[in-house]
């Protein structure tokens, strides 16, 4: 892409609503470094082509391209055709453990990988457009009907042809690209707390994993995401809670128990924190819309309750 104007990441609050669906439907900015933020992104090629520096692998992005990743772990859109338009939203992880995906596939997502189909048809770009102007018109049906409907997309990819990247042959193909964001460090810390942010894990074991002093885990974290390592996991189990409290069966307290709090009033503080509410009135919320039927998928190696 031959334009002047770059997108910085961190000034536009996007970082900073981790539990809100964020749709966009437009003809994106370069980057200048890459950004993190706690939500799955999914990205429609309308036209032209992106290209992608992820943790680990590079990736191109062709038009009619459906691709799903972990924003968790940082990235980097560095460059693009001139008539590029691409589509998709940033999925936040409460909706994201709803989906009805192949097994190991969100674990895979989860630890770096990028999921893309070509399997897309007409219809998908004026799906996304959609879905983008009921996100952003401020009413909470067409808001709800928007995560809904991109769900249901997304859960589609299981009936055709996906590749998974990077492919054993691949895997390390963008050494040279990372930088201390893309830090192996990083990644196995990641790949630790998406397996194991249910148990009672704390900053030893999350730096045991790494191979690294506790000390230093957490500082290189901090750097490369701008979250500490205990915000990171309390945002994985608050998500995983939320997606709990979305079944009609779920009990307050077993879900702080089975989401790896180690006490109601931790839950409590924690969920009012981030999600802005309490547990009790978030339930209640959503319980209270037209909502799809709701099917847990168990990461790998944290069997449901």
């Amino acid at each position: 892409m031959s334009g002047k104007a770059y997108y910085e990441p961190g000034t536009n609050g996007v970082e900073r609503l981790p539990t809100e669906l964020q749709m966009f439907y437009a003809s994106p900015l370069l980057m200048r470094s890459a950004h993190w933020h706690a939500q799955v992104e999914v990205n429609f090629i309308v036209r032209g082509w992106a290209h992608y520096r992820m943790s680990g692998h590079a990736i191109t992005f062709q038009q009619g391209d459906l691709a799903l990743f972990w924003g968790g772990l940082p990235h980097l859109l560095d460059d693009g055709s001139d008539d590029l338009i691409y589509a998709g939203g940033h999925l936040p992880l409460l909706h994201f453990f709803r989906l009805r995906l192949p097994p190991n596939v969100q674990s895979q997502l989860m630890q770096g990988a990028t999921l893309v189909t070509r399997a897309t048809d007409a219809a998908d770009p004026l799906n996304f457009e959609r879905w983008n102007d009921y996100a952003r018109s401020g009413d909470p049906m067409k808001g709800d009907m928007a995560v809904e409907e991109l769900l249901l997309r997304i859960e589609r990819v299981r009936f055709d042809p996906f590749t998974l990247y990077p492919e054993p042959a691949g895997a390390g193909a963008c050494a040279e690209a990372a930088d201390h964001h893309a830090s192996p460090i990083v990644v196995r810390i990641c790949e630790f707390i998406a397996d194991n942010f249910r148990e009672d894990i704390d900053s030893a074991d999350i730096a045991g994993a790494a191979d690294v002093h506790p000390k230093y885990a957490m500082n290189v974290f901090k750097k490369s995401t701008g979250m500490t390592l205990n915000d990171y996991v309390n945002l994985m189990r608050l998500s995983y809670a939320q997606a709990l409290l979305m079944r009609n069966e779920a009990n307050v307290l077993q879900v702080a128990m089975d989401s790896g709090f180690g006490s109601l009033s931790a839950f409590n503080k924690s969920f009012r924190r981030i999600a802005g509410m309490s547990p009790s009135d978030f339930r209640r919320d959503v319980r209270g819309r037209p909502m799809a039927p709701v099917q847990m998928q168990q990461l790998a190696g944290s069997p449901l309750a």
